[in-house]
């Protein structure tokens, strides 16, 4: 299985990063492993589910969780017992995402509504989260993608200001963008408020240069995403082409830190949990 810990290396790093054999979290000086909750069956009336499936993470041997911002909605009214539950755990809230259907972002910046994202971020800094994670819909021309850009500026400022660093997420039209969408994101948002989770699966499906963009653009990125694809369809991390190997080794060459997540989502949406997020564990 390709990873970034070859089953060679294991014994090498577990001695250096305190990784064991029975798959407690990493110490890792650079990097951290977490995993995006989608895979999980959770009911956002029911917080129950949600600690239940932070319950397996930990067990698995992960650091710290990404969630979409509906898993959490509920507990924003009186996030302190919640807060208090999440950080028995001993998992670090990486962050909330806002993912939405696409005629629901804003027509005119192609991310979320500023009330929307603005509320869960109100939201999810008291809950312990550490980012504001943003996707978006791709930019049909220059002028909409100026305005994305300005708009990616004030969400950062706006998370600075409640305490969260914001992260925007790619998928893979951004790759596939006829006007450089994604080389105008990187290049053209404010460093000191704009940061990246790269969603390495969705530019690997866009026809990115996985390695290479990350070796252009690693300052701006604070984290990944992993996702594997055979035959055009998700599959299980380390079980498809997704070139793994190559970006588990240009990560260590560059010396990069920040956060390594797997997002084990299917196309059919069904929610797999641990039979997926474990077999992903060992591969990362």
């Amino acid at each position: 299985m390709k990873g970034l810990v070859s089953s060679g290396a294991m014994g090498a790093l577990s001695a250096s990063s305190g990784i064991s054999a029975m798959g407690q979290a990493s110490s890792h000086p650079n990097y951290r492993f977490g995993v995006q909750l989608n895979a999980f069956p959770i009911d956002p009336k029911n917080f129950s589910t949600f600690l239940s499936a932070l319950a397996d993470v930990k067990r698995i041997g992960y650091d710290g969780f990404e969630s979409g911002f509906r898993n959490v909605s509920e507990q924003f009214s009186a996030p302190d017992s919640a807060r208090r539950q999440i950080e028995a755990t001993g998992l670090t809230f990486f962050g909330v995402h806002i993912f939405l259907n696409a005629p629901m972002y804003d027509s005119a910046t192609t991310i979320a509504p500023t009330s929307l994202y603005e509320s869960v971020g109100r939201g999810a800094a008291p809950l312990g989260a550490h980012h504001l994670i943003l996707s978006g819909a791709p930019a049909k021309d220059s002028d909409q993608l100026n305005r994305k850009i300005e708009a990616l500026n004030r969400a950062g400022g706006f998370a600075k200001s409640v305490g969260l660093r914001l992260a925007y997420h790619n998928h893979w039209p951004e790759f596939e963008s006829k006007i450089g969408e994604i080389e105008a994101l990187y290049t053209r948002t404010d460093p000191a408020l704009v940061s990246f989770l790269l969603d390495a699966g969705h530019a690997y499906r866009g026809g990115a240069n996985v390695p290479q963009f990350i070796r252009v653009h690693s300052q701006r990125i604070v984290a990944f995403h992993l996702r594997d694809y055979k035959d055009g369809h998700l599959v299980t991390l380390g079980t498809g082409t997704f070139p793994l190997a190559e970006v588990a080794a240009t990560i260590k060459q560059i010396g990069w830190k920040g956060w390594i997540e797997n997002e084990e989502e299917r196309e059919d949406l069904s929610h797999n949990g641990t039979q997926v997020i474990e077999p992903a564990y060992r591969a990362m």
